[in-house]
């Protein structure tokens, strides 16, 4: 069977990356990229997201699956996919966007499979948290502490995020009920793995908080995150007390957010409390979190090609058994885990 992929924002960042490990994994694959300013081979087509009447080519190239690495904010190709029976993997989204794309899908008659995979890292957090514990109705709460590198090669949809929405609350979870916070504020002291050691971490919104409450029925959650400079991690969050960030234009908290560097470790924690008490699983990627992200859009892409999966509507780690996805990464060569009891 031929596997006519389409990665959409092929041309940046963390869609090269998916396309460089996807090709080195599976040669036989047949991937197109997509992009407003196409290529200079067939393999690369002009696809705007924002202009419908460009994804004509998608039918014409006869796509199976498309992999969405650049944000749509009218959710055109997930309209599109959803219309034409195209398979479907979103790793973009923030919240809000996740839960009104989710909305969307499920009220749409579904003949392909669409999956949700823009959780932190490419939506593998939950399912790392089923390896902590067997059945997901004994935990009581999940915590995700994430340490962020600002030498670390990023790319913009990240820090666009966090300038457009650092002064926007957004929700923890705490007994099954939403509890209003901000970025950057109510410090946590948590000892990081890996050599990194004890930071304070602060309030951080990733799209995990509502699919471990809202789809997993953890009554618990919360994430916290922390910068490899404290004091980057301490300003950021002065900035907030003082609400200096609802002041500032647009541009100026891009200034802020937008540094990238040359490379660094990404590491986060997934701390599971259960009836049978706490669990930590540690992972660390070396190459950052580019490489990361882009491999579990790969290791996702690689299940719904290879197994059975109905027509439906996935968050990305419902494809996998827990303990397969946690091999499938360590046998990565940039990927280290722990687990302590």
């Amino acid at each position: 069977m031929e596997h006519n992929i389409l990665i959409i924002g092929g041309n940046g960042l963390v869609g090269k990356t998916i396309a460089r490990i996807l090709q080195k994994r599976n040669p036989h694959f047949n991937i197109f990229i997509g992009g407003r300013k196409g290529g200079s081979t067939d393999k690369h087509l002009t696809i705007d997201v924002t202009d419908p009447g460009s994804f004509q080519v998608i039918t014409d190239k006869k796509i199976k699956l498309i992999i969405l690495s650049v944000n749509d904010r009218s959710d055109n190709v997930l309209k599109y996919a959803i219309t034409n029976h195209i398979d479907y993997l979103d790793i973009t989204k923030p919240t809000p966007a996740l839960v009104r794309a989710y909305d969307i899908a499920g009220k749409s008659d579904i003949n392909s499979r669409i999956v949700f995979s823009s959780g932190w890292m490419g939506g593998i957090v939950p399912g790392l948290a089923g390896v902590l514990s067997k059945e997901t109705n004994d935990i009581k709460g999940v915590k995700l502490f994430v340490y962020y590198s600002v030498k670390d090669l990023a790319g913009e949809s990240s820090a666009h995020f966090m300038a457009e929405n650092v002064a926007v609350p957004f929700h923890d979870y705490k007994n099954d009920q939403p509890n209003s916070i901000r970025h950057f504020l109510d410090t946590e002291t948590f000892d990081f793995s890996f050599g990194i050691g004890k930071r304070n971490a602060y309030n951080f919104d990733v799209p995990d908080l509502y699919i471990l409450n809202r789809i997993e029925r953890i009554p618990n959650v919360s994430v916290k995150m922390t910068y490899n400079s404290k004091f980057i991690t301490w300003l950021l969050g002065g900035f907030q007390y003082l609400r200096i960030f609802n002041i500032l234009s647009l541009k100026e908290r891009k200034m802020i957010f937008g540094s990238s560097g040359n490379g660094d470790q990404a590491v986060f924690e997934v701390v599971v409390e259960s009836k049978n008490g706490q669990k930590k699983l540690s992972l660390q990627s070396t190459k950052g979190q580019a490489e990361l992200t882009a491999l579990s859009a790969v290791l996702h892409t690689e299940e719904l090609l290879r197994n059975p999966h109905e027509n439906n509507v996935y968050f990305s780690h419902q494809l996998h058994e827990p303990l397969s996805l946690l091999a499938q990464l360590n046998a990565y060569e940039t990927i280290n885990t722990r687990i302590i009891p």
